[in-house]
């Protein structure tokens, strides 16, 4: 259901601007969000005082504007159809409303952290505690909005398909993560537990018991919307369909052990306060970036579901959905049923290993430890395609993913690295 008039994007936008001495010059609809959750617009607004072309000079990296310039802007609309109201304990429901305030956060008290280094749109005005005394602030009662930087002047082409990636613009995504990953280090914002957002459905729970309390208002907890935690119902799917390859591989425990290969890599990859893990983008895909006109710098926007994680989830998806097959295997079509790493993937690992630890102790994440981190987070996003369904270097993610969990070596490390995470049980 669309929004009503009184509060629809030109009439938000229009408030939203005006408390920055901004008029509204255009709104354009970009995007209708998913099952009408709301819109993307592309605004035009027009600095009226010299203090708001100044701040919008910042903002946008303009060296020389003044009064009557114009901005070119981003307006982040969430206004969910009505009968979604209704769904309070809908997982899928509760996902995407908590998603959008995660993203609300992100930008609003995270992205002023990461530094002019990282390319991420910069936020103007977000209806996250804003000041309700603001002129037409009660206009916007239930309503989630973000006006942010335009960057597609600097970033003019989209990623789309991840076909058309060149090898310029997959080594610029790397670098993108692995600069975004490693200066998470030294955030990691806030800092107790009972601030990040808990999986839907115990989110939910935690907001019913604790009213009166501002907790999980930050970051997931869990980066990403793959994690097994938040995937159980695909999981059981999967596990009762036998004869599905990846249901007995993936579901049905190893002789001796209480947990299934799935179970065993989710809990390992599961955040726990390592040193090495940081925030994730969490749905890294072609589609959600854009980058230079040469290639050789990428944005990446869409964080719903930032959050904290392994960098390696993040590079799971990435050589999954959005490389071109041609980077990562030095063999001919079809593939074999089981694959070893080939060149080609090691040597994108190895660009990003090395812009990680670029302005790091080399000792802090040693090859050999995010190898294995890399295995194991392939496994884990092959669980999640296995049960929800198959898309891109299918083939290579398959392939990679068996010869994976029939290596005896890699099985004896993940049984090691989680003993110590799981009390008193056999695994």
């Amino acid at each position: 259901m669309a929004p009503h008039p009184a509060n629809g994007p030109d009439r938000v936008a229009s408030i939203m601007l005006s408390w920055h001495s901004l008029d509204l010059v255009a709104c354009t609809t970009l995007q209708t969000l998913w099952a009408g959750y709301g819109h993307i617009c592309a605004l035009t607004a027009r600095a009226t005082t010299a203090e708001a072309a100044a701040h919008l000079n910042q903002l946008c990296g303009v060296e020389s504007s003044s009064v009557g310039s114009t901005y070119p802007l981003i307006l982040k609309l969430i206004s969910p159809p009505r009968e979604s109201t209704g769904h309070d304990e809908d997982e899928g429901h509760l996902r995407k409303m908590l998603s959008y305030e995660v993203e609300q956060y992100f930008y609003s008290a995270v992205v002023p952290l990461l530094g002019d280094d990282i390319a991420v749109a910069k936020c103007l005005a977000s209806t996250r505690g804003m000041d309700h005394g603001q002129e037409g602030a009660r206009d916007l009662q239930g309503l989630m909005a973000t006006v942010m930087v335009d960057l597609r002047p600097r970033f003019p082409v989209a990623g789309e398909k991840r076909s058309v990636l060149s090898p310029t613009q997959v080594h610029a995504a790397l670098g993108w993560l692995a600069g975004f990953h490693a200066r998470s280090w030294g955030l990691l914002l806030p800092a107790t537990r009972d601030e990040y957002v808990l999986p839907p459905l115990e989110e939910s729970r935690r907001r019913r018991q604790n009213a009166d309390k501002e907790s999980g208002r930050g970051l997931w907890l869990n980066g990403g919307y793959t994690y097994l935690a938040t995937r159980q119902k695909e999981y059981a799917s999967l596990a009762r369909d036998l004869d599905l390859e990846w249901s007995g591989a993936m579901c049905i425990p190893p002789e001796g052990s209480a947990l299934s290969v799935a179970e065993m890599a989710a809990l390992f990859l599961t955040p726990c306060g390592r040193p090495i893990e940081s925030y994730i983008h969490g749905d890294v895909k072609s589609e959600n970036l854009f980058t230079t006109a040469d290639g050789d710098a990428v944005a990446f926007f869409d964080f719903q579901y930032v959050g904290l994680g392994l960098g390696v989830c993040d590079l799971a998806k990435l050589f999954t959905c959005s490389v071109p097959l041609r980077l990562l295997v030095d063999v001919d079509e079809p593939l074999p049923e089981q694959l070893t790493m080939c060149d080609g993937e090691s040597r994108l690992l190895k660009r990003y290993h090395a812009c990680l630890l670029q302005n790091n102790d080399p000792d802090l994440y040693p090859w050999d430890t995010f190898k294995r981190h890399w295995e194991t987070a392939l496994v884990d996003w092959c669980r999640f395609q296995a049960s929800w369904g198959f898309w891109g270097n299918t083939e290579w993610l398959e392939a990679r993913v068996r010869s994976i969990i029939g290596d005896q070596e890699w099985r004896g490390w993940l049984h090691q690295n989680i003993s110590s995470r799981v009390d008193g049980k056999a695994i």
